[in-house]
């Protein structure tokens, strides 16, 4: 006859139960314990320590995970475009709104205000008087140092080779260190007027309708949407420097062609209506303005008072296209609109044309034809990076030629494609 737990006297089984309940308890602490064991040594093992951040409020909003995955998200949301490797860890473990909260973290953090930072007004002052500048040229980098690669490097150059007596301020913490004076060396050694600064950001937009939205950003008090907060930033900190400096603004995927001296308070339409041939929408990669110009100050109003980060191109192209619809042919507001040719000779669609040789005999007489209607006609070229990014620049082809003749240090070879 089998066992049975039956067979037990009942006083028995009453005195059995203590002891495995408690058995029972033992194991799962035993669980847990190697569970978080588990994890510690995990998150020790790979990521270094980093300090808390300050904005403190994003991250209770937020439910960020842990310092460590916010530090290794930190090494690419600043990124232009935001784009994130693919695998990562952080994007299977954070969701769309922390990803959108870490980014605003990362490019916060670049632009909290530093040593160096808090000197900008004095440093920018420096700069522009002990060197009598002929013409001043600015330019925003707000990424990672190792991003400004030979292409960003070339438009330095090419700026110079059409102004070699300009001052170019770049805004920028990273490129504001050693290895980035390193990387703006040759350029300095032969006497070109360069010089990156980490912006004071509070101290540009203050005065302008810009600086309580800055602010309510900061405090966590603004949704920055799913667009790269670096690439909106850049939109209202370019509008800063000029109104602040005036000048000329341009974007470091672009090509300058030739002198803007003959330009003032312009910006280039990027499209026009086949009909009219009145222009559709204007960009602002290109601008050259007076300082202090009302223009430039509607551009910033108009950025605090419709901000929305979930629209790519709202805070940027499309915005002072909005604005300069709106106060055409009112007094006060005088500036002129420059025909595509001017900055966009050729559109984001067909870029890649102009990065390729020619194949055959047309090929290169199309080719030829093309450079001459850009070299006659356009102030500069918008390369459209985040297009062309990945195109190679072949031998003989419009860029390569053009290239060749914007250029200050020409033993050079072409510049290689960047990862897509």
């Amino acid at each position: 006859m089998p066992w049975r737990w039956r067979h037990l006297p009942l006083p028995l089984l009453l005195l059995l139960l203590p002891f495995f309940f408690s058995l029972l308890s033992l194991l799962l602490v035993q669980s847990n314990c190697f569970a978080i064991i588990r994890r510690l040594h995990h998150s020790r093992s790979s990521s270094p320590p980093v300090n808390p951040t300050p904005l403190r409020a994003f991250r209770r909003e937020s439910g960020l995970p842990d310092p460590d995955v916010h530090q290794r998200f930190h090494l690419y949301a600043a990124s232009a475009g935001g784009r994130r490797p693919s695998g990562s860890p952080v994007s299977a473990r954070m969701s769309k709104k922390q990803r959108s909260r870490a980014q605003v973290l990362a490019v916060m953090r670049e632009l909290t205000r530093s040593a160096r930072s808090r000197r900008f007004s004095k440093r920018a002052a420096d700069f522009f008087a002990g060197h009598q500048c002929k013409d001043r040229f600015f330019m925003v980098w707000l990424a990672p140092l190792h991003g400004f690669g030979r292409r960003e490097l070339f438009a330095v150059e090419s700026v110079f080779h059409s102004h070699p007596n300009a001052c170019l301020l770049i805004a920028s913490a990273t490129i504001d260190s050693g290895a980035g004076a390193l990387l703006l060396k040759p350029f300095v050694d032969s006497g070109f007027r360069v010089r990156a600064l980490a912006p004071d950001i509070a101290y540009l937009l203050g005065a302008t309708p810009a600086a309580i939205w800055f602010k309510r950003l900061q405090r966590g008090e603004i949704d920055p949407g799913d667009i790269s907060l670096g690439q909106n930033l850049s939109n209202l900190l370019r509008l800063a420097l000029l109104y602040k400096y005036g000048g000329a603004y341009v974007d470091t995927d672009v090509i300058v062609l030739r002198s803007f001296s003959a330009l003032r308070n312009a910006i280039g339409a990027q499209g026009v209506d086949a009909r009219t041939q009145n222009w559709t929408r204007l960009n602002n990669a290109v601008m050259v303005f007076d300082r202090e110009h009302p223009l430039l100050y509607e551009f910033m109003k108009e950025f605090a008072q419709s901000f929305d980060g979930r629209k790519w191109g709202h805070n940027g192209p499309y915005l002072v296209s909005r604005v300069a619809t709106r106060v055409a042919g009112k007094a006060g507001y005088s500036f002129s609109v420059l025909p595509p040719a001017a900055f966009y000779p050729v559109g984001w669609i067909k870029i890649e044309r102009l990065f390729a040789r020619p194949r055959d005999r047309n090929q290169s007489r199309l080719v030829a034809e093309n450079l001459d209607w850009i070299q006659r006609r356009s102030y500069a070229v918008h390369l459209w990076n985040k297009k062309s990014s990945g195109f190679k620049v072949e031998e003989g082809s419009v860029i390569s030629r053009l290239m060749a003749a914007c250029c200050v240090f020409c033993n050079f070879s072409q510049p290689a494609a960047k990862a897509a």
